[in-house]
């Protein structure tokens, strides 16, 4: 699983998304919610387009998901 990092956009009013694995993968949505739903998304689409083009995909760090690690800044 890879790490998203989520935060609130006071320029853009949005939630944005941050991929830090994966160079460029950020998405945005209204809600946080909306914004993890969409860097879901945006994840299938960077790993899609990476084997399309035949370029290297990182091996995600993982995410223990029994120890709360999504912080809202």
């Amino acid at each position: 699983m890879y790490e998203i990092v989520i935060h609130w956009s006071d320029e853009d009013l949005v939630f944005v998304a941050e991929v830090p694995e994966l160079s460029g993968c950020i998405a945005h949505g209204n809600t946080y919610e909306t914004a993890l739903f969409n860097a879901q998304e945006a994840i299938q689409l960077w790993i899609d387009t990476a084997k399309e083009f035949g370029d290297h995909i990182p091996e995600p760090k993982g995410v223990n998901l029994n120890t709360p690690q999504y912080i809202i800044i």
